[in-house]
């Protein structure tokens, strides 16, 4: 099993192994990820190979500061004032990839495009001690519910990698917003811990939504995040042995007959929600429960994002042998 090390000490352990090209957990401010030396081609295989996950699906770069992330992408002006206003932070940029940018293909599944985030935290400061950019996707085997704590992850990879820091549980708990920039235009492959708006707000144009298309950033497959149990989503009532899900005072009728009941939000918060769903999926699913009903959740804010990631859970998973097979 792996070892778990808490931040407060885990900095010089984390670097030592990613510099002989091992895979390492670490906590963000989004969700715990699953990093190693995105420059070591090696190195990027175990992610692949660890988490199971399919080779043109592309990772996210991870830099320290803004030289780093010019080393391996083109800023335009948008971008770079998009990056001064909300790196560190829960925002991925997909750009032209550098030339000479020292990120090995299998990062960016061979595609002339990069995505690139800086985090906040343990993170950031791992990167700045490694003094490389680290290719970091979700601490999680591949589709399934991505892990907002040490304990999660270790419930799922403990046998794949050799290293957890924990840093508690995840602040914002969904995946960062993923924007690609083309020019002066701005378009959305996956919602999360940015809303829009206030990307628009500093952007000062309209943000597009990308719905399906070519895999060319994290997030876009049509089944993801899933836990074993299937979801019923927008339920306004409850089955026999259903689970449920609720956001929000207004319960679906029959909620005390579900197996097993947890809030995203008492009090309606898409913040909050987000902190809890996949922390609050995963309980429901230990519950052994076949199916859990999820109540109607809000779309302001990051509700956006909570209701992608539980479209994708819902989705028909008739792809997974694929998927585990790679």
């Amino acid at each position: 099993m792996a070892e778990i090390l808490s931040e407060v000490v885990a900095l010089e352990a984390a670097r030592a192994r990613l510099a002989d090209g091992e895979t390492v957990a670490i906590p963000t401010e989004t969700v715990y990820g699953l990093a190693a030396d995105a420059g070591n081609g090696e190195a990027v295989a175990r992610i692949f190979a660890a988490k199971r996950r399919p080779r043109f699906n592309p990772l996210i770069c991870h830099v320290a500061d803004m030289a780093m992330a010019r080393r391996i992408a083109v800023f335009s002006p948008l971008a770079e004032r998009l990056a001064q206003a909300f790196w560190p932070g829960p925002l991925t940029l997909v750009l032209p990839l550098a030339a000479g940018a020292p990120v090995h293909p299998l990062v960016t599944a061979g595609l002339d495009s990069v995505g690139v985030r800086m985090p906040v935290g343990f993170a950031r400061a791992l990167i700045a001690a490694f003094g490389r950019p680290l290719a970091a996707p979700s601490a999680n085997s591949s589709g399934r519910v991505s892990a907002t704590s040490a304990e999660a992850v270790a419930a799922d990879l403990g046998t794949r990698v050799g290293l957890i820091v924990d840093g508690g549980p995840s602040p914002v708990g969904v995946e960062s917003t993923i924007l690609k920039i083309d020019g002066d235009r701005l378009t959305q492959l996956r919602p999360g811990g940015l809303a829009i708006a206030d990307i628009e707000k500093v952007a000062g144009v309209t943000v597009n939504r990308q719905k399906g298309g070519r895999v060319v950033a994290p997030g876009m497959l049509s089944s993801h995040y899933a836990p074993r149990a299937s979801l019923r989503l927008d339920a306004v009532d409850v089955g026999e042995g259903e689970a449920l899900l609720g956001f929000g005072a207004v319960r679906a009728a029959r909620a005390k007959k579900a197996r097993a009941f947890l809030n995203l939000s008492p009090k309606g918060d898409p913040g909050e929600a987000a902190r809890n769903l996949f922390s609050h999926l995963r309980a429901l699913d230990e519950t052994g429960a076949a199916i859990i009903a999820v109540e109607p959740v809000s779309h302001t804010g990051l509700g956006e994002a909570i209701n992608d990631r539980l479209a994708r859970a819902a989705a028909p998973r008739e792809d997974e042998t694929d998927r585990s097979a790679s």
